[in-house]
């Protein structure tokens, strides 16, 4: 059981991010009304209510037993809203209301899948009333919604509209969306795991590095050569242009610039976008590929009240280009759309890039890493229209690129040509790769556009020993949402090399 409970003074939009969480939740849910519709006002207040929230909740009427509201609630987020209405109920109708609580979270912790949000208005912050049963009503709400604070995962407090988080006994870490396919590989493995292309920094890059480490290691970073480059490469304007430290960077960026009320991220996908988001408390609803689509994203399946859509394009780890329709599918009014094309430079021609387009709700975000075969120097951008740039340049670190890093940038955009023949060897090590791949019985592999493949096999925590064995790294990919164990990010690399991975696995599979 996961309890959030969510407080806030009267019109402070609590309801409002309770239903948020909800929906983040992904699971079917159980909406427990505790007013009382008889009162005009109040039954207007209701309809309110009921006119936002999808169709699909199912709606149930809090009794003075409210426990009860949890019956057969397995695999279900119920919202209990709101607390000091039912708390006032209860003690008209002379219940217990400390022992009511112990009986609702009691029956909350025996039911397992399921989510708990609770709505409570915040106590205390007013003079003390002058009448008893009022003082009485304050004690009580005071002292449960201390006693579900104490249990909850996560407490927020909202003004304004605005969510503050104020922790919770047993807040949940982002540690299991931040595995990466560097922690796989070992001291002298063939390296499948990392999505980097092999060979290091090519060589026009590695004079440009040391020209940079002479002339620009002992002042602070100047980014201005980079970005007038990278506005020249892509069409763009110097002031739509964002120096990152790597692209992971302009994503943690984005909670604080944006301040989203609900993001939506499209998984399978690069993990570091929730974890940021999550871990500055945004509510997260996950939008799944589905695997018998060969991954390719249903902008149907986005909640309409996101205002924050993060999509990689092409995604990791599938491989999966969605056309540039597709994504722009995803726009609407009050919404933010960032697209992650952090392996866009490694397919041909960029079909589907979004980096030229003038939009002023799309943000898109780019890395050098993988291409240029660079990932210690963290070399990454954002583009995204004047407002916009304005906001994350707002939330960046100051000097957040490092002289290295805008060397690279300035160097790969005044280098099309390059950065294009090395899109034309990554799609050839790739298109080889899955040759071999296709000729492994019992092996399932998806159309990808990367430098990688995604292969799903029956054991895969077995086939990762029997190649660790080898000295063999591949990425596990079940810390991707919506991926399992039998599921395997395999990165291309020259022929020989996967001639000889693709013949282990043959034999780890059999």
């Amino acid at each position: 059981m996961r309890l959030a409970l969510v407080i806030g003074g009267t019109r402070s939009g609590k309801s409002a991010h309770a239903e948020r969480l909800a929906l983040a939740s992904a699971l079917p849910v159980r909406y427990v009304a505790t007013a009382d519709a008889r009162d005009p006002a109040m039954a207007e207040r209701i309809g309110a209510h009921v006119a936002r929230r999808p169709e699909s909740w199912t709606t149930v009427e809090a009794g003075p037993q409210l426990a009860d509201a949890l019956a057969n609630a397995g695999d279900t987020c119920v919202l209990v809203d709101g607390l000091g209405v039912w708390i006032a109920a209860a003690m008209h109708a002379g219940e217990d209301v400390r022992a009511q609580i112990e009986e609702l979270l009691r029956a909350a912790e025996a039911t397992a899948g399921m989510e708990l949000i609770v709505v409570a208005e915040q106590a205390g912050e007013g003079l003390l009333p002058g009448d008893s049963v009022s003082r009485a009503w304050l004690d009580a709400l005071g002292r449960a919604t201390q006693e579900l604070a104490a249990r909850a995962t996560r407490v927020e407090l909202v003004v304004a509209g605005r969510a503050l988080s104020l922790g919770g006994a047993h807040e949940v870490g982002v540690d299991g969306l931040r595995v990466h396919g560097d922690r796989a590989v070992r001291a002298g493995d063939a390296d499948h795991a990392v999505n980097v292309i092999a060979g290091g920094p090519p060589e026009w890059l590695r004079a440009e590095l040391e020209g940079a480490l002479e002339r620009d290691a002992s002042r602070y970073p100047d980014e201005r050569a980079a970005v007038d480059a990278l506005a020249e490469l892509h069409g763009r304007e110097r002031e739509e242009i964002v120096p990152t430290n790597g692209g992971a960077e302009a994503l943690w960026l984005l909670p604080a610039a944006l301040r989203p009320a609900l993001a939506a991220c499209v998984h399978p996908g690069f993990t570091e976008a929730e974890a940021a988001l999550r871990a500055h408390g945004v509510p997260v609803a996950r939008v799944l590929r589905e695997r018998e689509r060969d991954f390719m994203l249903d902008p149907a399946a986005v909640p309409a009240e996101a205002d924050l859509v993060i999509v990689g394009n092409p995604a990791s780890p599938s491989g999966t280009l969605d056309a540039a329709a597709t994504l722009l599918a995803l726009r609407r009014p009050g919404r933010v759309l960032v697209v992650d094309e952090a392996f866009m430079d490694l397919v041909p021609g960029e079909p589907a890039t979004l980096v030229r387009e003038r939009l002023e709700d799309v943000i898109v975000v780019r890395s050098v890493t993988k291409a240029l075969s660079i990932p210690g120097l963290r070399a990454g951008y954002a583009v995204a229209a004047k407002p916009l740039a304005e906001r994350l340049r707002a939330v960046r670190p100051p000097w957040s690129a490092n002289a290295l890093a805008l060397a690279s940038l300035t160097a790969a955009a005044r280098r099309p040509d390059a950065l294009a023949a090395i899109a034309e060897r990554s799609t050839a090590e790739r298109e080889d790769l899955e040759c071999r791949l296709a000729r492994i019985p019992g092996v399932r592999t998806w159309p990808s556009v990367a430098n990688f493949c995604l292969v799903e096999v029956a054991d895969g925590p077995a086939v990762l020993a029997a190649l660790r064995e080898r000295h063999m790294a591949i990425r596990a990919a079940a810390s991707f949402p919506g991926l399992g164990a039998g599921d395997l990010r395999v990165t291309a690399r020259a022929p020989e090399q996967n001639e000889r991975l693709v013949a282990a696995l043959a034999e780890a599979t059999r």
